[in-house]
């Protein structure tokens, strides 16, 4: 009955998420723990574009699990993630953002863990922060790290002000 229960959350949460999210490149894989007769364990670096800021891009690396949990996707994975995101063209904000708005999120493990890119503006200083974090409602988990986008000239265009595209 709760393994019932478990897979119908899990399907329902995909579900849901997988409407909500854009899918990250894969830009590349690097193994890092050999298996003889499973996938290895790996680090995969993604890219992802800001869905509501024209002109950045992010891009993370991930541990990803082999083994045979982690072929079926039931393996949970760790929390250790860093992010790098850089301004690429013009920035254009396409609408208004609150601090802290999600850019990205993914589950880490079968229910509870889920990595989270967000996003906010450091209006002092004209500049993008982006953040990835996971989350696990009954530990938490304190593994985070942080971006800065400085919003710069491009092409000679004046630069956009990400403090007028902030709600709340």
């Amino acid at each position: 009955m709760l393994a019932r229960l478990a897979l119908v959350l899990t399907l329902l949460a995909s579900a849901i998420t997988g409407a909500l999210a854009q899918d990250p490149d894969v830009i590349f894989k690097k193994s890092t723990v050999w298996r003889a007769l499973t996938p290895n364990d790996k680090l995969a670096v993604y890219g992802l574009d800001d869905p509501k800021v024209e002109g950045v891009a992010c891009h993370y690396t991930a541990p990803e699990r082999g083994g045979i949990s982690g072929t079926f996707g039931v393996a949970e994975e760790v929390s250790d993630i860093s992010l790098s995101c850089r301004q690429t063209g013009p920035i254009r904000f396409k609408e208004k953002f609150e601090q802290g708005d999600a850019v990205f999120s993914e589950r880490r493990s079968l229910i509870f863990k889920r990595m989270h890119i967000v996003r906010g503006c450091d209006v002092k200083r004209n500049t993008l922060v982006y953040m990835v974090y996971s989350d696990r409602p009954i530990e938490g988990s304190p593994k985070n790290s942080t971006s800065s986008v400085p919003i710069m000239p491009w092409s000679g265009e004046t630069p956009a002000k990400c403090g007028e595209w902030v709600t709340g």
